[in-house]
């Protein structure tokens, strides 16, 4: 638990580096020392002299996708911690599981087809698809009877990739249908991961969902240790198995729905950077649940600025790095996994 703790000391100066390189680094660089007194004017009240073009680049524009990039990538990553605890699947993540299909597609509902009559905000309509993904896997998994064992988490996987599926293909009905050529090009761009239009606004919802994800893991850390052994090692040490589980999974969902809501669907974060933190930190959660949180931080961070800075005068949608930067990441991992056992 002490080491735990240390990770709360390590976050803020790793998020502080972050959050600079991200203000810093784009197609027209700011020197890092221009990026701090933007900073200390802003939050401090300071008065330093900086340029009024530099300083609306830095607070108005990167500093607000990288606040945003940071939680949504820890968001995410703690939503692949705690599916992949509950589960018992090394492979659960809201993106493999559908939850972020789901989610796109709830938000594309709201968004274009004017499901609601704009009683319902995107947020809402993202986590009602996310939420009726999640009961679709799992009503497949359980009519299909996995099991136990590999065959239960294999069962859940295909279960998942249909959810996925499915819910992409009422996604891109739902674009055909209702969108006209200019919003279907946004959209489609957006579905990628696109952090190009978030502002201040944004972090003033990413912020209270990504503080509500690490608050609950953080309190449920013996929780997600339990499940790690299954529902009825848990049940044995006097968990309350279905509260914690409706909790940790409407959590999870809500998350993801916010975050995609925001950005749009971004994968391989949720799957790639707990497994990287358990090479790190192992397999406690009371560890793992804070190296996960701040990785997966970092990751988006770095990843929205190669995506900015790849293809010059171009910006690429992040779902796009995130993809390239983690498929070899994964299957690296999947090898020196079975190289291991």
């Amino acid at each position: 638990m002490r080491r735990g703790w240390r990770w709360g000391w390590i976050a803020p100066p790793v998020l502080l580096i972050a959050f600079v390189a991200g203000a810093s680094i784009g197609e027209t660089p700011i020197p890092a020392h221009t990026v701090l007194t933007v900073l200390a004017n802003k939050l401090f009240g300071a008065a330093f002299a900086v340029d009024r073009i530099d300083a609306g680049i830095v607070w108005n524009y990167r500093l607000s996708r990288a606040v945003v990039a940071a939680c949504c990538g820890a968001g995410l990553a703690l939503a692949g911690v705690v599916l992949q605890a509950l589960l018992r699947n090394a492979l659960a993540d809201p993106y493999l599981l559908g939850i972020s299909a789901g989610a796109s597609t709830g938000a594309v509902a709201v968004a274009v087809a004017g499901v609601g009559g704009g009683m319902v905000s995107l947020s809402a309509g993202a986590f009602i698809g996310a939420a009726a993904a999640f009961v679709l896997v799992a009503a497949l998994a359980r009519a299909a009877g996995g099991g136990a064992g590999v065959q239960a988490a294999g069962v859940i996987v295909l279960a998942g990739i249909a959810g996925s599926q499915l819910f992409n293909a009422l996604t891109t009905f739902v674009i055909a249908k209702s969108a006209n050529a200019e919003q279907a090009r946004g959209i489609m761009f957006w579905l990628l991961g696109n952090l190009s239009g978030v502002r201040w606004p944004d972090a003033w919802l990413a912020v209270p969902a990504a503080l509500l994800a690490v608050a609950v893991c953080i309190y449920h850390i013996r929780t997600l240790d339990a499940f790690t052994f299954g529902a009825d090692s848990a049940a044995s040490l006097g968990i309350a198995v279905r509260r914690c589980q409706a909790l940790l999974i409407g959590v999870t969902a809500l998350v993801t729905a916010i975050m995609v809501s925001l950005v749009g669907s971004i994968g391989f974060v949720g799957l790639v950077i707990p497994h990287a933190m358990r090479f790190v930190v192992g397999v406690r959660h009371g560890l793992l649940v804070p190296a996960s949180a701040l990785a997966g931080a970092v990751f988006l961070i770095a990843s929205d600025i190669i995506s900015r800075i790849v293809i010059p005068g171009q910006v690429l949608p992040i779902g796009v790095i995130t993809a390239l930067v983690g498929a070899p990441v994964f299957a690296l991992i999947l090898v020196r996994g079975r190289a291991g056992r």
